[in-house]
């Protein structure tokens, strides 16, 4: 697996703080006072208790550095990159009180990472050789989003919308109180500007022929979501699609799992949308052992 640019840290810094300062409460870290001399140090491994794929290595750099500004780290994986159990993530020396008062930043932030991206992983190599892609969605801790979504990257996935203000989704909702599937693409093509796509949320093939049908005018979504399809529906879309010979991305979603991502993505779907790369994705194993 290819690795991938780590996110800068002005993305990553305001979540690590955020974190820090949950932890530390009112009275700061009052074990590490209690216990450990002034000015001692302290250098120890992050570890991979179990196999994974690497990403957030970033957030244990900014939480120590945020804790030690001559905090020494060095991080021995690239987010994207496999590693094995009883890898050594990353490195470090720092003041002993300040490396003992990050521990739990450091460790909750990349142990959610990596499993994000684990798991993401996962499911890339089910589908793997049908063409589907595997995307997330806004389904995120809040607060993690942008960590959460980059993980999905470091694990071989693709990134749905980020929030509301970057692409058009028109959902059963939107089309009910619009009063139709016409009237609401109707209405977002009016209101967006060119380079804004529209997707259109359908539940079924009669409503997916409706929507087809405004693509084959010119006027119609730019993607298509299948929303809870049976795999024979799924196919019939994709048929009806391909023999109207337009250009229309069809997206797969509900009822997808590690078990059921391969049938679905060999029905011929683009995209497969999974909400539990990031609202269930395992904690990774991770930890921080002095040396």
């Amino acid at each position: 697996m290819s690795t991938i640019a780590a996110l800068p840290d002005v993305l990553i810094r305001p979540v690590v703080r955020m974190a820090l300062t949950e932890d530390l409460g009112r009275a700061g870290d009052v074990t590490a006072a209690a216990c450990i001399p002034e000015g001692a140090r302290m250098r120890a491994r992050f570890v991979a208790r179990k196999p994974g794929v690497a990403a957030g290595l970033a957030c244990v750099r900014v939480a120590l550095e945020e804790m030690d500004a001559g905090a020494s780290i060095t991080l021995n994986a690239a987010d994207g990159e496999a590693f094995a159990a009883g890898a050594v993530l990353a490195e470090a020396e720092a003041d002993a009180r300040a490396f003992l008062s990050a521990e739990r930043t450091a460790l909750n932030l990349l142990g959610r990472l990596c499993g994000v991206a684990t798991l993401t992983r996962d499911y890339v190599r089910a589908v793997e050789g049908t063409g589907a892609r595997i995307a997330d969605t806004r389904k995120t801790t809040p607060g993690l989003r942008a960590l959460e979504k980059h993980a999905v990257r470091c694990g071989g996935g693709v990134n749905h919308r980020f929030g509301l203000d970057d692409a058009v989704l028109i959902k059963d909702n939107h089309v009910a109180v619009c009063g139709g599937v016409e009237a609401a693409v109707r209405d977002a093509r009016a209101h967006v500007g060119h380079l804004m796509k529209i997707e259109l949320e359908v539940d079924g093939l009669d409503q997916f022929r409706r929507a087809l049908a405004l693509v084959e005018a010119g006027s119609g979504p730019d993607v298509v979501m299948l929303d809870n399809f049976a795999l024979a529906d799924l196919s019939g879309a994709v048929r009806l699609r391909d023999a109207a010979g337009v250009r229309l991305t069809l997206e797969a979603s509900g009822g997808v799992n590690l078990q059921t991502v391969r049938a679905i993505a060999e029905t011929g779907v683009d995209v497969i949308s999974v909400g539990a790369l990031t609202h269930s994705a395992p904690v990774l194993d991770i930890g921080l052992d002095a040396v």
